[in-house]
């Protein structure tokens, strides 16, 4: 049954459609993988094995992904009577009372959820390595990082326990390791996916939510079946004009495609990552679109300490948040020293310096739009060099330095509310994924679909799968 495993989820709710295979049967593979897998790579930290095997042999809605299995990152979207710890000692064995929004969405889209995946402490890092988790192992090479925030739902997908996995996205978590786990993961546009019933928006709407997936199909179909405001958001996406399901497939006709090998921080790319863009770049314009190199809007040091007000604020009030509805008061031996650290700075600041740093990430976002007056999408790399050795980012004295270089192009989209994509076109020498980015104007996630689903015909990556293997230290 394991010739189930690397099938996408599309694939397999047509086996199921078509009755040629059970849902019980499905989620019985998924757990055999997490059993057989789960002790090398620490990607499912919280099993629900009994209820999903219930789940799947009672009555099921239908759905687009009905007895498909599906995992769910162990942050911010909540599950009826299962833990939830956000990566965190301050949060061990908190029992949500409801289904978040979002989760109810995926019920009825079918899926079937089997456990909960590895995040970093509060997803503040680009690494899953939390010290109450554990760290989360690369497929590829297990002595190096999933990425992070969404690293457990990443490797999860790319060795075949699920065909994909919720995750979600502050700065980049769902596409840096999409890229440094070889799998698709696309950043809606704000507010696509509804953050209710405990969030209208999270750190003024810096984070969004959706999956890392196998496909580019699935992860269409599967943002049609969650997309939409939930009564009471603030605000909400612009409406698509038809499902994106539809995108995958059309014809997305000649874009304009702007490429950099310049990092916005000025320091230099990773000869492998600058290989890939321009790899990618000739492939866009063998497809028939116009590439042309263009320089992006540099990370200027105001950017950057705007960025990080929103980011240790937001911090901080998910700390306060937390120790308000569990009735704890937060101290330092909770907490990992950098989350201390962002908790402190986040406290410190003014609601007046607040309002001033959002007021000025919203000028730069209309700076950045301009450009899409020009380019239909933006191509450069997701991360700055291949997937670091873990315990990169231990040191919290460099540990935010440190992340600031090794992402410095995907936390622009969250600031801007644009949708983005990391799409696993090739891979190094060594055999590292290395995801190649995409923005797209606010609002379209239709055009990164059209490309996306060409770039998938012209470069597949469903055949690879990693051997889950350490390597030397290179």
């Amino acid at each position: 049954m394991d010739e189930f495993a690397f099938l996408d989820a599309t694939a397999l709710a047509d086996l199921v459609r078509r009755k040629e295979v059970q849902p019980a049967e499905l989620v019985e593979t998924a757990i055999r993988r997490i059993e057989q897998l789960n002790p090398k790579l620490n990607a499912v930290v919280t099993p629900m094995f009994e209820e999903a095997l219930a789940t799947a042999r009672g009555d099921l809605p239908e759905g687009p992904f009905t007895g498909v299995p599906f995992l769910l990152k162990d942050l911010i979207a909540a599950y009826k009577g299962v833990r939830m710890t956000m990566g965190t000692s301050f949060l061990p064995n908190f029992i949500p009372d409801h289904d978040s929004e979002l989760v109810q969405r995926h019920k009825r889209a079918g899926l079937i959820i089997v456990g909960k995946t590895n995040t970093p402490e509060f997803g503040i890092l680009p690494t899953t390595e939390s010290r109450f988790l554990g760290p989360a192992r690369n497929p590829w090479d297990t002595t190096r990082t999933t990425g992070g925030s969404s690293g457990g739902s990443a490797a999860a997908v790319a060795v075949g326990m699920v065909p994909m996995a919720h995750a979600n996205d502050g700065g980049g978590s769902i596409r840096i390791p999409a890229a440094c786990c070889g799998v698709f993961g696309l950043k809606p546009t704000r507010a696509r996916n509804p953050l209710g019933p405990d969030f209208g928006d999270l750190f003024s709407g810096l984070i969004v939510e959706h999956a890392v997936t196998r496909s580019v199909r699935d992860s269409a179909a599967l943002l049609d079946a969650t997309a939409g405001p939930q009564n009471g958001d603030p605000y909400w996406a612009p409406p698509k004009e038809r499902p994106f399901l539809q995108e995958v497939g059309a014809n997305p006709g000649k874009l304009r495609i702007a490429f950099t090998t310049s990092s916005p921080d000025g320091n230099p790319l990773h000869p492998d990552c600058k290989k890939v863009v321009e790899q990618t770049a000739w492939l866009c314009a063998e497809l028939g679109h116009e590439v042309t190199e263009a320089n992006l809007p540099g990370n200027d040091e105001m950017l950057v300490k705007m960025f990080l007000t929103l980011w240790s604020a937001g911090c901080a009030a998910t700390i306060d948040g937390v120790a308000f509805a569990t009735g704890q008061r937060p101290q330092a031996e909770y907490f990992e020293p950098l989350t201390w650290a962002l908790y402190q700075q986040g406290r410190s600041h003014t609601a007046a310096e607040y309002v001033l740093a959002l007021q000025w990430l919203q000028a730069a976002s209309r700076k950045i739009a301009q450009l899409f007056e020009v380019f239909d999408v933006l191509l450069t790399p997701t991360t700055s060099e291949p997937p670091v050795q873990l315990g990169w980012f231990d040191n919290p004295l460099t540990a935010f330095e440190r992340a600031s270089a090794f992402v410095p192009f995907t936390p622009l989209c969250n600031m801007t509310g644009q949708p983005a994509m990391s799409v696993p076109l090739f891979q190094n020498e060594a055999g590292l994924p290395i995801g190649s980015h995409f923005i797209g104007r606010f609002g379209d996630e239709a055009t990164l679909f059209r490309l996306a689903a060409q770039l998938e015909e012209a470069a597949p990556w469903a055949g690879r799968q990693p051997l889950v293997q350490d390597k030397p230290h290179l």
